[in-house]
């Protein structure tokens, strides 16, 4: 069986001057992000469909993305794979003095608020004399979960809501700055700020109600390509196309799933 020496050593031969393989390198920091991203997308996937085989390869993807991240950082002499599991092995450990050292916590709550306070440590030591409060959330984030990263940091300075009901007028207000844009005639560039802020706020309720705003808004997703390929199944069962079905039918298909689901739901319950 392979270990991750040999990993690293199949990552220095393909970044190998004359011997090595010319895509791998053209590659920098920059060109490889995107594939590190798809690969942790990909990752979540495969957990998504508890599917353990592709589980496995994916991991393995997504750590050869870190092997090769680390071998252009040595190329450059800045750090080796070496250093990032030094790194990683040190932070875990500071992090968790409740099981490496003797600290002891009551709660969940506690711990929590003591893992928080060890990263803003963290933060801190890293960051200069007149960071803010928002510094250091990663910009190439998803864009609900930088949403709420961004919330819970301004949470913590205590600029927040102070109850849910505040956040679902904030909810609606947005929609109606929405309509107000669209009625109006504003630009696509006006629009799609009002639009933003809708969103932004729609993360705010989720944060509030202890939702993960970036799982529903996937979830949300699986449900309707779920829906819409069972609604595709109806419609090629009585020789139809989708782009031929009028849109009351394709209205009454929808339903019909929608109906099905819930009789499966029931049933099940």
């Amino acid at each position: 069986m392979h270990r991750i020496d040999d990993l690293l050593d199949i990552m220095a031969r393909l970044r190998t001057p004359g011997s090595g393989c010319p895509w791998d390198l053209r590659q920098t920091f920059d060109t490889i992000a995107p594939y590190t991203l798809e690969e942790a997308y990909e990752v979540a996937d495969a957990i998504a469909r508890r599917d353990m085989p592709e589980l496995r390869d994916e991991l393995g993807d997504l750590l050869f993305q870190v092997a090769f991240h680390a071998r252009m950082a040595q190329e450059q002499g800045a750090f080796a794979f070496a250093d990032v599991v030094d790194a990683i092995c040190s932070k875990m450990i500071r992090r968790h003095p409740h099981v490496f050292a003797d600290a002891a916590y009551a709660t969940e709550d506690e711990l929590h608020a003591a893992w928080e306070g060890h990263k803003r440590a963290e933060r801190a030591a890293r960051s200069s004399p007149d960071a803010g409060v928002l510094d250091g959330v990663a910009l190439a984030l998803p864009a609900l979960s930088r949403a709420e990263k961004l919330q819970r940091r301004a949470a913590r300075v205590g600029f927040d809501w102070p109850d849910v009901g505040g956040v679902i007028d904030k909810v609606r207000e947005e929609l109606g700055e929405v309509e107000k844009a669209r009625a109006a005639g504003f630009d696509s560039a006006a629009v799609a700020d009002e639009v933003g802020d809708l969103l932004f706020s729609c993360v705010n309720l989720a944060r509030h109600l202890g939702v993960d705003a970036e799982q529903a808004l996937r979830l949300a997703c699986g449900k309707f390509e779920r829906r819409f390929r069972a609604m595709e199944g109806r419609l090629a069962a009585r020789g139809r196309a989708v782009g031929e079905a009028a849109p009351a039918e394709l209205d009454g298909a929808w339903e019909d799933v929608k109906a099905t689901e819930g009789a499966e739901r029931s049933a099940g319950a």
